[in-house]
């Protein structure tokens, strides 16, 4: 409102100061048109001297002291008071010049004393009419006029203000103010569902705001109940790691008297299983140690990639499978330098998933094989999990590797395939879906070599 008015007051000023030059202009222009009038009726009359009386009549009516008419060459004194005053300034209104006028009317509009005015213009008949006045009344004239503009411009500003207060107010400020409060609001209370916003349905920015708010507080109500869910998964999970942790321990206990048997199937098994409990307490003791699944930093190895594919097949049962055929394509001798239990848990991870699609169909006549094969590249061992499988949907694929997300399986809980790429992203590299020509499904593991200090590839 306050910046209204004093927009208002500034083009107030910018049309008074032209208007008050006209206003003088036109005042004057009355008083000659009156002394012109005059002197034509005088003039029609021949009379040659004008009587005393008439003189001061038409002084008084016309408001001047002298009027003169003026044809050609030769100057024609109508009337005049007996002592005529000494003249302090000439204005010809047959010259327009719209600066000059300004400049004199706040000249008469600002002058302490009075002044008198010399007034030239054209007359009805041929020559022109002068006219000899004082400005006092010219000057008391454009105050009561500066008076009538001020008042004008002030109610103006008001009204103007008002109504634009009022319709800014409504406009904008109430569904800013609206916008901020469900803000604060919201902030207070995320969870509470009656606090997201309600879009007004405006077409303009301040409606496109409230429906992304809207849709943003959906977005983050919905993101809050997962982490919550995630939460509360997170300490079921380790309650249950935690009594697992001591079955399991009981079961390491019986396998290490198992190895004492002389079986020769119980001594080539033994081993095998008493890794794997040792596997699952370790992890479920890191589980615990973090509150958390959150993977330890890698402990590189030296590892026989050949011999780690044998026992992921043996713990994913793989060897004699009655349906799946495993082909362990890994190059005898080929070595990688890597965390043996995280590549493990990977292997295991994108093996299991790949079973689970190969047992998908019942039908006998499919074919059903799982390769797992190893290359050196560039600095890098990249190692492929193949799978003759229906493989993956490509509206999964956007999200393959988000935890929760990424599962194309009914039932599934789409961990295994977020857990492989976070361990291999431990070790600086990464596991993706390769591209491959036949059916079925292709991972693929990175896992870069470690690096020396002077940043050459350490070599395996």
């Amino acid at each position: 409102m306050i910046l209204t008015l004093l927009f208002v007051s500034v083009s107030a000023v910018l049309i008074y100061v032209p208007s008050i030059a006209n206003f003088r202009l036109t005042w004057l222009s009355d008083r000659l048109a009156m002394a012109d009038t005059a002197s034509v009726v005088l003039a029609a009359a021949d009379t040659v001297d004008v009587p005393r009386d008439i003189q001061d009549q038409l002084l008084a009516a016309v408001g001047a002291t002298a009027i003169a008419i003026r044809t050609g060459s030769v100057s024609r004194l109508i009337a005049a008071v007996e002592m005529p005053p000494e003249i302090d300034r000439t204005v010809d209104l047959r010259m327009m010049e719209p600066v000059a006028d300004i400049v004199a009317a706040f000249e008469t509009l600002l002058a302490p004393d009075e002044r008198m005015l010399r007034v030239i213009g054209d007359s009805r008949n041929s020559g022109a009419v002068e006219l000899v006045i004082t400005d006092t009344p010219l000057r008391d004239a454009m105050l009561s006029y500066s008076v009538r503009v001020l008042w004008l411009a002030v109610l103006i500003s008001v009204i103007l203000s008002g109504l634009l207060f009022l319709s800014v107010d409504r406009m904008f400020v109430r569904p800013m103010r609206r916008l901020s409060q469900n803000m604060v609001a919201f902030s207070d209370a995320p969870d509470d569902s009656t606090r997201v916003i309600t879009p007004s349905g405006r077409g303009d920015e301040i409606g496109v705001a409230e429906d992304h708010l809207a849709s943003m507080q959906r977005d983050l109500q919905t993101t809050l109940r997962e982490q919550r869910h995630l939460a509360d998964l997170g300490l079921a999970v380790s309650k249950i790691n935690h009594d697992l942790r001591n079955m399991l321990a009981s079961a390491q206990l019986f396998s290490d008297r198992l190895g004492g048997v002389s079986d020769p199937t119980v001594q080539r098994f033994a081993p095998k299983l008493i890794a794997a409990l040792d596997r699952a307490i370790s992890y479920c003791q890191t589980t615990l140690a973090y509150g958390r699944a959150r993977e330890a930093p890698p402990s590189r190895r030296l590892i026989a990639l050949d011999r780690l594919v044998d026992d992921v097949a043996d713990g994913l049962g793989l060897v004699g499978h009655q349906t799946i055929a495993f082909d362990n394509a890994v190059a005898q001798g080929m070595e990688i330098d890597a965390d043996p239990d995280q590549l493990f848990r990977i292997l295991v991870n994108l093996g299991r998933n790949a079973i689970q699609a190969l047992e998908s169909d019942s039908s006998p006549a499919l074919v059903r094989r799982l390769t797992i094969s190893g290359e050196r590249r560039d600095g890098c061992i990249a190692i492929r999990v193949d799978d003759t499988g229906p493989g993956i949907p490509q509206a999964a694929r956007a999200h393959l590797f988000q935890a929760f997300q990424g599962t194309v399986r009914p039932g599934g809980t789409g961990l295994g395939l977020a857990i492989a790429a976070e361990l291999a992203r431990a070790h600086g590299g990464s596991v993706a879906l390769a591209e491959k020509a036949g059916p079925g499904a292709c991972f693929e593991i990175i896992i870069p070599h470690r690096r020396e200090s002077n940043g050459r590839p350490r070599a395996a």
